[in-house]
């Protein structure tokens, strides 16, 4: 690929992969039938809908519309084989937590060798702590993850790290418990699983911090039919190349507005981008407005803190915004990026290296110094979506040619990226 001279469109991206992710799964539990449309019908979100059919849910999907027939809190069959998870982190964490709690239940789930390379303590370790049964390689650190099904206890847990999947698997666990859990330290990460439980009839509840859950006894989550609003790691793409672009104009349409995934935005406005926000709605019990980003003069930034677990994906593509900043930008406090798809602090900086940027990595992020004219170059994906994506928004401003080897990891969360590329750049 090589630099167009302008960006210029308006793009519906597609749905949340964490609101669908979501959506299968715990309407799965649910009495009913329920529809979601505007489904993420990439690698990860089918991995779920996978392994709850192996679960013995019927599930039907017709493109991006999926009715799920819900079995109930207990209506969950026994796996005949093991549960593949494909690459979803999500998938496998999330699964892990739900089955702990279902009595009598025997499952294995794995997946391919990225995901079976990924740490796994830190759902493991927690969910042991509430009476889960779990074991896996490396004492349950690596997959294949076995579970058995036991009587998860209620109580208290503080989360070390903000993380919504250490926190998901925990409240799902915690379905079948036999009595109320709270949890309180890092609850700061995203909020899609509180919101969907309360919107399915469940009682939770967070208060200065501090989430309060009771089981619903022998009742089930009422179903949620919904329309998954945008995702926002995936229109950040989009905002980046409007803003370091010198000549772009790019709306995307009804993207989640959820504050727990407004980080991306918030950096931008402090890099000084042009961005407009329109028709502020809501819809599926989350926030969705549509934003538009057009060419701007942006300066390096701190990225850090509280701001990191509100944008984690998509600091790969904010760090090729810094690297055509004016000024330095340091990004801090994310070792999380160490345990995604790659190592994605290496892996970054890296390729930016390769594209001519100044970049230093750290232990828990890195240094950037601004100001880069990038040049083109062969990159590797490494089979990591958001690196792919991240690679190709590098391009449109890069000198010479562009070459992503692996372009096609970004089928597992966004499959129609490449189209939506060359519709809206203008040679």
């Amino acid at each position: 690929m090589t630099a167009p001279r302008r960006l210029r469109g308006v793009i519906e991206v597609p749905g949340d992969k964490s609101i669908s992710h979501r959506a299968i799964m715990f309407n799965a539990l649910a009495e009913g039938s329920a529809t979601i449309s505007h489904f993420l019908a990439g690698a990860d979100c089918l991995s779920t809908i996978s392994c709850m059919r192996a679960l013995g849910v019927e599930i039907e999907r017709a493109g991006e519309q999926v009715r799920v027939h819900g079995v109930g809190l207990r209506g969950l069959r026994e796996p005949a084989d093991l549960l593949d998870c494909g690459n979803s982190g999500t998938t496998l964490r999330l699964l892990t937590g739900l089955l702990a709690g279902q009595a009598g239940m025997f499952a294995v789930l794995s997946g391919d060798t990225s995901l079976r390379s990924r740490p796994q303590q830190r759902i493991v370790a927690p969910l042991r702590a509430l009476g889960a049964v779990l074991d896996g390689r490396q004492n349950g650190d690596r997959a294949p993850l076995m579970v058995r099904g036991a009587a998860i206890r209620g109580g208290r847990y503080e989360l070390p790290v903000a993380s919504a999947q250490v926190k998901s698997a925990l409240l799902l666990a915690a379905l079948s418990g036999s009595g109320p859990l709270v949890l309180n330290g890092r609850t700061d990460g995203r909020d899609h699983t509180e919101r969907m439980f309360s919107a399915m009839g469940l009682d939770i509840g967070n208060q200065a911090g501090t989430i309060t859950f009771t089981p619903p006894e022998s009742r089930s989550p009422q179903p949620l039919s919904l329309r998954v609003p945008g995702d926002p790691s995936s229109a950040a793409f989009w905002w980046v190349a409007a803003a370091i672009h010198p000549d772009a104009e790019l709306t995307t349409t009804g993207v989640c507005m959820n504050p727990s995934r407004s980080g991306a935005l918030e950096v931008l406005r402090a890099m000084g981008a042009n961005i407009t926000i329109e028709h502020e709605r809501n819809e599926g019990g989350e926030p969705v407005a549509d934003i538009s980003v057009r060419s701007s003069n942006l300066r390096g930034t701190t990225i850090g803190g509280a701001l990191i677990p509100r944008l984690i994906d998509e600091i790969p593509v904010l760090a090729v915004a810094a690297a055509c900043a004016h000024g330095d930008t340091l990004v801090r406090d994310a070792a999380e990026l160490r345990a995604k798809e790659t190592d994605r602090v290496e892996t970054v900086a890296n390729g930016l290296d390769a594209l001519g940027a100044t970049v230093e990595p750290t232990g828990d992020g890195m240094g950037l110094t601004g100001g880069a004219s990038l040049r083109g170059t062969t990159l590797d994906s490494h089979h990591d979506h958001r690196l792919a994506m991240t690679w190709a928004v590098a391009g449109l401003v890069a000198s010479g040619e562009t070459r992503i080897e692996g372009a096609e990891a970004v089928d597992v969360s966004y499959p129609g990226f490449w189209e939506t590329l060359n519709r809206i750049a203008e040679s």
